[in-house]
């Protein structure tokens, strides 16, 4: 078939029952536990500052998956909770410091105030709103300016795409939409992606044992980094580790992200391992087999091991996480059509009919949008994400297959899989503005740079 947080913080909760709340009755009530103090110094600095659940505020529960222990946490102080439902209210109350109870909680939050993935056990982002009918989390907000990152603002737009029959990368300009460089890699150059902090950008070499390294300033070809058969690449949301879709080997392989040392290997029991997307707080991928099998996992990136599997059938591809963080979208290509998937049971909730070979997905710049590419059928669908249902199809031709969306959300930017060009899409119309030659079957390609903090991996995908 081929030649081929949002980072989360931590409340720490306890398990109760009776806890009472000195809010009106008509908000359910729950105590949460005090927030740690200081984030570590590798994390990013966001934009802005996202919301903090805190005593006295208003919480929505936006994803319920809270796991017990035997014993206290030992990080912080907490405070008792009752028991948290998905979309409930809690309001944030005092508590006693000592809790007396046995079966204890840990949880994520979606607050940016650090990363402690060695306390994170189980998932329920909580959203601080004083208006909850008016503001929900958005796990891509900061994505959504077109103000690039200051690390990288001053480089020109560069768009580099891996060509696989060709191993190379073709380097356009942007601004005037013409080749300028082309990089030589290693064999079967499958996806372009930008390192966590944005300074490199590395080529999985599906057929080398090395992945090539682009120095983003430079742009010029620097030491390769050794990571046999890299058919894909992620980076944990906190930028401490790589993972590595080594799809020939069936295998996932994690790596220091700074040194490249190897970590831990997850050998995966059916064939296809390719695509993926983080939670919310980054504690667990939801990835894709494609060959065959037909199932979607559940990886703990902490424990390196699989705690979920959903057997959806088909070709299952690319994966994304709504913005709200709710539940993932997954592009089957066998299926053609987008499995939205509940990441907390483990199931399918609805399928979308797309497309012939729905492949790719990129999200819109406001994140109201889905991009799919149906690679077969020559079509890009629009899924939204508030009514979960295709909104608009757009014939462009060619075998569209991995998708960048410009910072200013005006344009996307395709490879056609099976031919040498690019394609450029009008957003708001979906006509085809200009078509590029590249290199010959053009795949995993990046826009950079872009919006957004940091770089989760994949062909350029930014928190």
């Amino acid at each position: 078939m081929r030649c081929r947080s949002l980072l989360a913080a931590l409340l720490l909760l306890a398990a109760c029952s009776g806890a009472t709340s000195p809010t009106p009755s008509v908000v359910p009530s729950a105590t949460l536990a005090q927030t740690p103090t200081a984030a570590p110094s590798a994390t990013p600095e966001p934009t802005a500052t996202p919301p903090r659940v805190t005593v006295g505020h208003v919480a929505r529960v936006m994803i319920a998956d809270l796991q017990a222990m035997d014993q206290p946490p030992q990080f912080g102080s907490s405070q008792p909770v009752g028991v948290l439902g998905q979309g409930e209210l809690v309001t944030v109350t005092e508590g006693p410091d000592v809790v007396t109870h046995q079966r204890w909680w840990k949880v994520e939050v979606a607050a940016l105030i650090g990363w402690v993935p060695d306390l994170v056990t189980g998932q329920a982002a909580l959203l601080d709103i004083a208006e909850p009918a008016a503001r929900d989390w958005n796990v891509w907000a900061a994505t959504t300016s077109s103000t690039l990152p200051a690390a990288v603002a001053a480089l020109p737009a560069r768009l580099y795409v891996p060509n696989e029959a060709d191993a190379s990368v073709t380097v356009v300009d942007v601004a005037t939409r013409s080749v300028i460089d082309s990089l030589r890699t290693g064999i079967l150059p499958e996806h372009v992606t930008p390192d966590w902090d944005l300074s490199r950008l590395y080529v999985s070499n599906y057929g080398s044992t090395f992945m090539s390294a682009i120095d983003a300033p430079t742009g010029n070809l620097v030491d390769p980094i050794q990571a046999p058969f890299a058919y894909n690449l992620y980076f944990t949301p906190d930028g401490t580790t790589a993972i590595v879709m080594a799809e020939e080997v069936d295998r996932v392989d994690f790596y220091d992200r700074v040194t490249w040392q190897p970590l831990g290997q997850l050998p995966i029991p059916w064939r296809g391992i390719d695509h993926a997307d983080f939670s919310a707080g980054g504690r667990y991928l939801i990835a894709s087999t494609e060959y065959a099998s037909g199932h979607v996992l559940k990886i703990d990136v902490v424990t390196r091991s699989i705690v979920g599997d959903l057997e959806v059938g088909g070709l299952p591809i690319d994966t994304k996480l709504s913005p709200n963080g709710i539940v993932f979208y997954n592009a089957n290509q066998g299926r053609h059509g987008v499995s939205i998937i509940d990441p907390i049971s483990m199931k399918e909730l609805a399928f979308l009919p797309t497309g012939t070979g729905a492949h790719g997905m990129a999200i819109s710049r406001d994140t109201e949008s889905l991009y799919v590419s149906n690679r077969l059928a020559g079509t890009i669908s629009v899924i939204s994400f508030a009514t979960r249902q295709v909104v608009a199809t757009w014939p462009v031709g060619g075998t569209p297959d991995m998708l960048q969306v410009s910072p200013d959300g005006t344009e996307l930017w395709v490879s056609n899989r099976y031919g040498t060009t690019v394609t450029v899409i009008n957003t708001v119309t979906g006509a085809v503005i200009d078509t590029i030659e590249v290199g010959r079957q053009p795949h995993g390609l990046t826009y950079f740079p872009q919006p957004g903090r940091f770089s989760i991996g994949h062909n350029g995908v930014y928190r």
